[in-house]
């Protein structure tokens, strides 16, 4: 399981109980930049290549090719990584799109632009921002919790988030999707109520990947702890079974 920006693989404490459950084994591991033992700024600099290169690294020293999970920035991560290591599946929760994919909604555009308020922010670590986490990330969660999680956020890579949000500037195009070299069933879960990667570019996206997409109606962003969760946890499992399970499961 791979996680989303600002975030460790902390995230997934609570969504991986109904895999273990069912019989998987489960890593959820940190992004390199991040951890009880990183630097604060250790993000800095780190690309997405770096991020993709780190699972799947990850995923090839496994004894059988794994189904690579991954919300927010961190769909985008699993799918880099897919094109680099084999894989049995992949489940992007509100995936980040990839090169190519331009987003039709004002809140997609204004996560684009606002950074640059920071200057050259792709040589920055980024710290994590409340108002914007609690409007894009968490809406549907209580306060209380709301604060909790944004407690835990680290300090984000900028060059990490202006290769995924402005592709378009990047030369280096490091975030293309290559999906000929995945050789694995794919599917997309978009939340109908989110903001920041709405269920039209996921859309765009399962069309770019020959993906199923399911959406979800009553979902927002937070797929992995928002309220509904368990039903998102639940899909991914009907999934596995039915598209992944010789190379899934234990």
């Amino acid at each position: 399981m791979v996680h989303g920006a600002f975030c460790g693989g902390w995230v997934f404490d609570t969504f991986q109980a109904p895999f273990a459950a069912a019989g998987h084994r489960v890593i959820a591991p940190d992004l390199p930049g991040r951890g009880a033992h990183e630097r604060p700024l250790a993000a800095a600099g780190l690309s997405m290549r770096d991020y993709a290169r780190a699972v799947a690294g990850l995923a090839a020293s496994l004894e059988a090719p794994p189904v690579l999970i991954g919300h927010s920035l961190g769909g985008l991560v699993a799918l880099l990584a897919a094109a680099e290591a084999p894989t049995a599946g992949l489940i992007l929760l509100s995936p980040s799109p990839p090169w190519g994919v331009a987003g039709g909604t004002i809140e997609e555009a204004i996560s684009a632009f606002s950074l640059y308020a920071l200057g050259p922010y792709w040589a920055l670590s980024i710290a994590p921002d409340y108002p914007t986490f609690r409007r894009y990330c968490v809406d549907r969660l209580e306060r209380a919790e709301r604060r909790a999680l944004f407690q835990r956020l680290t300090r984000e890579s900028g060059r990490a988030i202006f290769e995924t949000l402005n592709w378009w500037l990047d030369p280096f195009m490091t975030t293309l999707a290559r999906p000929e070299r995945i050789g694995a069933p794919i599917l997309i879960i978009s939340g109908a109520r989110d903001a920041i990667h709405p269920t039209a570019t996921a859309r765009d996206t399962a069309r770019k990947l020959s993906a199923r997409l399911d959406v979800m109606p009553k979902m927002s962003h937070w797929l992995i702890g928002e309220p509904g969760w368990e039903a998102v946890a639940d899909r991914c499992l009907a999934w596995l079974c039915a598209e992944a399970a010789p190379l899934a499961a234990e």
